[in-house]
């Protein structure tokens, strides 16, 4: 069923997530502070807005997708949300969430808060994701023209939850990006084909390593930080040499410290015979 709806921001996210719309036969309307970046999607189909109240009018659907929360504030501060869902795909943090949230109750609109698990050349394509939170009405009512910019999953009422759980997976990847980057040093000091080196050794490794993730999910849940297989004594050991084996070879170990600390700081409290799961555990302020 095709909608009307609005976006609010016109980057290169902003632009696919309008342009995957159109392309699914939703009537679109479109606003950017800098007009001339409207005119490709004007050219294609979409209604041009010459204000942000003017595009809000236009749509029962809001979708924001600006630089920040400040700026989410600032377009929409003159326009007339009442009745209306706000589809905030903005980044930002958890607290920012819930404040929007709060804020656009004020106003009298449904709120839906966005973390887009995607750059803007996989929009409308397989392996797009978009979590939401807030308002599941609103999810409800508008799951069919959000799922043609990513599969879109609701993951509660929380507001923060969509933005949380975007936090929490570019965490994981941050993590193993440390690792690969660490990796590629070490190998191309000694001057190993590093090409060969990832895929023939290191990208199958990590995918088995990926698949313990589920059952150190179940130790944390359960606080059962046993091991009968490879505990933090052991690995305590393994990193300092791995540390070693780095300097030696003219490479700072830099980006692995930080777990190295936090490893050496849990079996100092005697706790050298759990599994690296309980390392979570030292992370709670």
């Amino acid at each position: 069923m095709s909608e009307n709806i609005s976006v609010l921001g016109l980057g290169l996210m902003g632009s696919a997530l309008a342009e995957a719309l159109m392309a699914a036969g939703h009537r679109v309307t479109v606003w950017n502070r800098t007009p001339a970046k409207a005119d490709p999607l004007v050219a294609k189909g979409a209604a041009r807005a010459a204000t942000p109240a003017a595009a809000v009018e236009a749509s029962p659907l809001v979708i924001a997708c600006l630089l920040d929360y400040p700026s989410v504030y600032d377009v929409l501060k003159d326009t007339e949300l009442s009745g209306r869902v706000l589809a905030n795909l903005t980044s930002g943090r958890p607290a920012e969430a819930r404040e929007a949230a709060s804020w656009a109750a004020e106003q009298g609109a449904d709120y839906l808060d966005g973390g887009i698990m995607a750059v803007p050349q996989m929009i409308a394509n397989p392996g797009a994701l978009i979590l939401y939170s807030g308002s599941e009405p609103a999810f409800d009512r508008h799951e069919p023209a959000l799922a043609a910019l990513a599969d879109a999953r609701y993951v509660g009422a929380d507001p923060g939850m969509a933005p949380l759980l975007d936090l929490a997976m570019l965490t994981g990847m941050y993590g193993q990006m440390a690792g690969v980057l660490e990796a590629a040093a070490l190998v191309t000091s000694a001057k190993f084909p590093l090409t060969e080196f990832t895929t023939t050794l290191l990208i199958p490794w990590l995918n088995a390593m990926a698949a313990l993730a589920p059952v150190w999910a179940e130790k944390i849940e359960t606080g059962d930080h046993h091991t009968e297989v490879s505990n933090l004594e052991i690995n305590r050991v393994g990193l300092e040499n791995l540390a070693r084996a780095f300097r030696e070879q003219g490479v700072k170990p830099d980006l692995l410290l930080p777990m190295k600390t936090i490893i050496d700081q849990r079996t100092a409290r005697g706790l050298g015979h759990e599994g690296l799961s309980g390392l979570v555990e030292e992370l709670y302020n």
